[in-house]
């Protein structure tokens, strides 16, 4: 058990090192993916864009959500964004540095995906055999055949077993143009997306270098802040179990012994311990109003003795609400750098 704890705390301290590992093996997996998945065109004018285009862009989609579902940080960037006002205010800006840093995370499988797909060609064939310009590739001296005839030949270019229309236009020739056209379009995909990443992570902190370090540390200050919490909640919860458990195992020990069950009694050694880190809430409704006051009312954002909680929230809800974006210590310290 010990072991697995061990390893646990690796991963949540180097969760940044960890997410980008998980990126990187769906990458490779959505490669895989592609490679061993059996591409088999339906050869028909009326399924062949369908079924291409859903090929090349529903899998995709599919693992850019599986690469916000597999980031810890969805549930508290959503819990962060839905919750009251309280005592603490948005920051907009960190906000959105989160959003985005899952977001690049989350798009690397798909470009992946997309660059692999484009580059192969095969998808592309499926979808748009049926445009293919007969007028300068195809034979000028073709029996005349109605619009459907046409499209029906032609959407069976990506099926050469089943292909008859030779005499129309080559196979290879059709399936040579649209894989051209493919890789085109998947190299400059990829130039793009290159682009973008070097121009996102290169230079965006270079116009505005104090709000990019002061979004990126309240942004490891949410993160740290929400586990310590969870943490202190695992703790509290550890004891308050234990003095209930040990209360209700003395009070059956005294019942026994009133039916003159005498069994021996000794008291544990570890109560008082356990008792302390209670820290003055010994009961379920005090518990539920605590979490509810730190949910709607988050203390504010600067060092002070702690006040002692009235009423259904904490002391001094008159006061004005303190905003992560408002000049402290920390970002002081930041703003000193630039």
């Amino acid at each position: 058990m010990d072991k697995f704890r061990m390893i646990f705390q690796f991963f949540q301290s180097n969760q940044e090192s960890f997410m980008n590992g998980i990126c990187g093996i769906m990458a490779l997996a959505s490669t895989q993916m592609y490679s061993a998945f059996d591409f088999n065109c339906p050869c028909l004018p009326q399924y062949n864009l369908a079924y291409g285009l859903g090929i090349l862009l529903v899998p995709p989609f599919i693992l850019f959500l599986l690469g916000f579902v597999l980031n810890n940080n969805i549930s508290m960037l959503a819990e962060e964004w839905r919750r009251p006002r309280g005592r603490r205010g948005k920051d907009a800006a960190v906000l959105r540095y989160m959003c985005c840093s899952m977001a690049q995370r989350a798009m690397i499988a798909p470009v992946v995906w997309l660059s692999v797909t484009l580059l192969d060609g095969k998808c592309i064939t499926c979808a748009f055999c049926t445009s293919v310009p007969l007028e300068s590739l195809g034979n000028a001296s073709h029996p005349r055949l109605s619009q459907g005839e046409v499209q029906r030949v032609l959407a069976r270019i990506p099926c050469k077993e089943i292909y008859t229309g030779q005499q129309l236009i080559a196979s290879e020739v059709a399936v040579r143009y649209l894989r051209c056209i493919s890789q085109a379009l998947g190299w400059c995909f990829v130039l793009l997306m290159t682009t973008l990443a070097f121009l996102v992570r290169s230079l965006r902190p270079c116009f505005s270098q104090a709000a990019f370090l002061k979004s990126r540390y309240w942004s490891h200050y949410i993160d740290i802040e929400r586990k310590l919490f969870d943490e202190t909640c695992a703790e509290h919860a550890r004891s308050f179990a234990k003095v209930c458990i040990q209360q209700f195992f003395e009070g059956m020990s005294t019942d026994l012994e009133a039916a003159r069950c005498h069994l021996p009694r000794k008291a544990p050694a570890d109560a008082g311990e356990a008792a302390e880190k209670l820290l003055g809430i010994t009961d379920q409704g005090t518990m539920n109003m605590a979490l509810k006051s730190w949910h709607r009312c988050k203390p504010p954002l600067h060092l002070h003795p702690p006040a002692q909680p009235t009423g259904n929230g904490w002391a001094g809800e008159g006061q004005p609400p303190t905003h992560p974006s408002a000049p402290r210590k920390e970002t002081a310290a930041y703003y000193s750098w630039v």
